[in-house]
């Protein structure tokens, strides 16, 4: 899949300048580029987020004091970038993250995958391994279209659903989801959890045990469902879905520096 970088000028989204990539797709997705040494960050966001929370800015201030390049961005749907959240999907979230990957970054990259963006950056890794460097997931929520949205439906839901082509979901981050029969068959397509998932870099998830989006028991689901000779599952006592306290962003750091000394050692 080509992407197309059409322009580097910079456009203002509330106080931020960024940049905006167009895809094969016709899809212009925002971007926040840091230059630096490699392996390079990128960070993927989560299910209705944006690139402006609290983990990407911190990790990006803290790549830039290592001279280390970072990279965050919009899905589709997302933030600053085109197209409505609804139209979306998790296919369409993944080749928006592999346009982004192959067109701004050179060689390989340490992909740090929040919540969704764990599931993508799984997707990634089967897809492009050879641009992986490693990976860090932080509450990786795979599958979560099949075993947690329509596991969770009931029979009515699911009706609707099918015949109304979306459902609104509420939402504990602000506006109701707006759950759409595209969504969930799409995501049929990108189940990572039923197939094998060889991961041949340093992989390291991070999970809080408060968390109520995504359960201890689907980290180690993960875990147990990876192969690979560097797989770690580390649990942070007291944290929750947004994983942004000091503590949690310190883990994150720390996990992302234990993936970098083990590819440079």
């Amino acid at each position: 899949m080509a992407a197309v970088l059409i322009s580097l000028l910079s456009m203002t989204w509330g106080d931020e300048q960024m940049n905006f990539l167009t895809t094969d797709s016709a899809r212009r997705l925002a971007y926040v580029q840091v230059a630096g040494k490699g392996p390079g960050v990128v960070f993927l966001g989560g299910f209705m987020s944006d690139m402006s929370g609290t983990k990407a800015l911190h990790l990006e201030s803290w790549c830039q004091a290592q001279g280390r390049s970072f990279l965050r961005f919009d899905y589709s749907g997302h933030g600053a970038s085109s197209e409505a959240f609804a139209d979306g999907c998790i296919g369409d979230w993944a080749e928006d993250a592999q346009a982004v990957i192959e067109t701004l970054t050179e060689g390989s990259q340490i992909l740090v995958g929040s919540s969704m963006g764990g599931w993508i950056s799984l997707l990634m890794s089967q897809r492009i391994s050879e641009r992986v460097a490693g990976l860090v997931t932080i509450a990786a929520a795979p599958d979560f279209t099949e075993d947690g949205f329509w596991a969770g439906f009931n029979e009515d839901t699911r009706k609707y659903l099918l015949q109304e082509g979306v459902v609104n979901i509420p939402s504990d981050y602000g506006d109701p989801y707006p759950i759409t029969k595209r969504l969930i068959e799409d995501g049929r397509a990108h189940l990572v959890l039923r197939t094998p998932l060889e991961l041949p870099f340093p992989v390291r998830l991070l999970q809080g045990d408060e968390d109520e989006d995504v359960s201890v028991q689907l980290a180690n689901r993960l875990f147990a469902h990876i192969k690979g000779l560097d797989v770690q599952l580390r649990l942070l006592k007291g944290a929750d879905h947004r994983f942004s306290t000091p503590n949690a962003l310190a883990l994150i750091e720390a996990a992302i520096a234990d993936v970098i000394e083990t590819i440079e050692n």
